[in-house]
């Protein structure tokens, strides 16, 4: 799919959709559950039912009760060879794989797009050490074996989502475990997510010096109903649409969430946007932008969006300690440069960072989102910005995280054409 945007200011406001970060988790402890929960769902995207068809491989049930509203059975009996088709979702692969190994499950992995190629070797090779037998180095592959408490050593400077699907899987063993960082842990926020989600079910892990303690023999069990958060990472596209022209709010967002990408507010009112927030609204208005340094490691997801900010910010910009985005759905240092760059940008990729100089517009053109959702939706938003049409080509990428992208772009105000090949 490709779609033709016309430049336009956009305004108004729009209900923030869920997380998918906290949805990835709270199936997952869901599915773990001794008894039915009831999840609070709005909108599913690519990654979500992702883990949901991998959770009813896993023997749940899931019955959508109304709109939105989904209740998760847990497994019936045990399931036989289960085949784990984890699309391109790297979350749905990294917490479900150790917890498929705590379960005692000779089980199949599978994947697409870039997901085979996207790290996974120190969670491997740790699960490897205590118990797991591993069919293949890259996916696909099958596990084999049950996962043993101890001690598990891993870097934390290569993906959270390591430790998350340690945290899930631990647990449930028969005996107590720790998590020792070999490093500086990277993305402190999206564990913090994790930590709140296992409270939600009253499972414990405590802190330690170098890591976690997890107790063994626990039970997952959610007290009561959960609603899926409101998701930052995805409410920065618009937010930042409204610092580039016009006025946008967003419903549903919490400034207590732990998600590191709500930064986004206080960095928007950084380069000089106008903000204000009240119980039930964010709301972001043009003003002046001025360039500014932004040390990116806690909050990678943020950096498309960012750059088209700071694409149009008086001054030069720098997101620095960001060399982790070459491991994510595409790389992202790189594709960043090139899909902003085509549109006039005036935007330098160096190892572990990116330099932009501001202009006062982007010329548009034609630009390709390389399949990555997140630039995708960046490129839409610099729309704004341009003096002549944009054309994004692969445009379709926005549904592994937000499928109805467009159409709350539409609902703003945007000119939108959408081009569909078959």
């Amino acid at each position: 799919m490709d779609v033709k945007l016309t430049p336009k200011h956009l305004s108004g406001t729009l209900p923030s959709i869920p997380s998918k970060s906290d949805a990835h988790r709270v199936l997952l402890c869901a599915a773990l559950s001794a008894q039915p929960t009831t999840i609070y769902l709005p909108m599913l995207s690519e990654d979500i039912s992702a883990t949901m068809e991998c959770i009813r491989a896993l023997s749940c049930r899931i019955e959508q009760e109304s709109e939105g509203k989904y209740i998760i059975f847990p497994p019936s009996h045990k399931a036989t060879m289960p085949s784990f088709d984890c699309g391109e979702s790297g979350a749905t692969l990294r917490f479900l794989l150790p917890v498929a190994a705590a379960l005692g499950l000779n089980a199949k992995f599978i994947g697409r797009g870039r997901l085979p190629h996207r790290p996974l070797k120190p969670l491997a090779d740790t699960l490897a050490a205590h118990g797991v037998q591993f069919s293949s180095n890259a996916l696909p592959f099958k596990i084999s074996g049950q996962l043993q408490p101890g001690t598990y050593r891993l870097p934390g400077d290569v993906s959270s989502q390591f430790i998350t699907g340690l945290l899930l899987a631990l647990p449930l063993l028969d005996g107590d475990s720790t998590i020792q960082l070999t490093g500086p842990l990277a993305s402190r926020g999206y564990v913090e997510m994790t930590l709140c989600t296992l409270k939600q079910f009253n499972v414990t892990v405590m802190h330690s010096e170098n890591g976690f303690t997890i107790p063994g023999n626990q039970h997952f069990r959610a007290q009561l109903p959960i609603t899926i958060e409101g998701d930052w990472s995805n409410a920065a596209f618009f937010l930042a649409a409204g610092a580039l022209g016009g006025s946008v709010c967003l419903q549903g967002l919490s400034d207590l969430s732990a998600q590191q990408d709500k930064q986004i507010f206080t960095l928007l009112k950084q380069f000089g946007a106008t903000v204000s927030a009240d119980k039930s609204r964010h709301c972001v208005q043009k003003n002046h932008l001025t360039a500014f340094e932004i040390d990116v490691d806690e909050i990678p997801d943020l950096v498309p969006i960012l750059s088209v900010v700071a694409s149009v910010a008086q001054g030069t910009s720098v997101l620095k300690n960001a060399s982790r985005l070459r491991l994510k759905e595409t790389d992202r240092l790189q594709t960043t440069t090139k899909a902003l760059s085509a549109i006039g940008a005036d935007i330098v990729e160096q190892s572990d960072k990116l330099i932009i100089n501001g202009r006062p517009a982007l010329h548009g053109g034609i630009a390709d989102s390389y399949g990555d959702h997140r630039i995708a939706m960046a490129l839409a938003v610099a729309s704004v910005v341009c003096e002549n049409e944009l054309v994004i080509t692969n445009a379709e990428a926005v549904n592994k995280s937000y499928p109805s992208f467009f159409e709350h772009f539409q609902a703003l105000g945007g000119d939108i054409v959408v081009f569909q090949f078959w």
